[in-house]
């Protein structure tokens, strides 16, 4: 008999946030080559903390990933930014993100005829709540 272990990660990963800036904490920072071979993934796992605006908690837990390629490396800096990191030509350790908290802005996209949370190139410092 096939048996399958589903975990609360699991269950969660198919929750569809509303769209909003969340307060995440960065779980891991990849890297691996892309399908075709002619690029870099780094790729983000990170998990929802809270609605960054209201203090809600009604999405923690959701667990959230994103990709930066080595052929748009741009896209990085504002990610590099919200750590507090001046952004120069110079290399940088990706991997240091991991287990620290930013903003992200969160809204719905669609992946093959699902809607699927997606992670924009808008990030930023944590702030205060504003309504806790």
């Amino acid at each position: 008999m096939p048996m399958i272990e589903i975990t609360q990660k699991d269950i969660l990963r198919s929750t569809i946030v509303e769209p909003a800036w969340y307060e995440v904490h960065i779980d891991s920072v990849g890297q691996k080559s892309s399908k075709d071979g002619g690029s870099t993934n780094f790729p983000i796992e990170a998990t929802v903390i809270r609605n960054a605006d209201t203090g809600s908690t009604d999405f923690a837990g959701v667990p959230l990933e994103w990709n930066f390629n080595s052929k748009a490396i741009g896209f990085v800096v504002g990610f590099l930014k919200a750590f507090g990191v001046e952004v120069t030509p110079k290399r940088f350790d990706l991997a240091a993100a991991e287990g620290k908290n930013i903003e992200v802005y969160v809204k719905n996209g669609e992946w093959q005829g699902r809607t699927k949370n997606e992670v924009t190139d808008q990030y930023r410092p944590l702030r205060e709540t504003v309504n806790q």
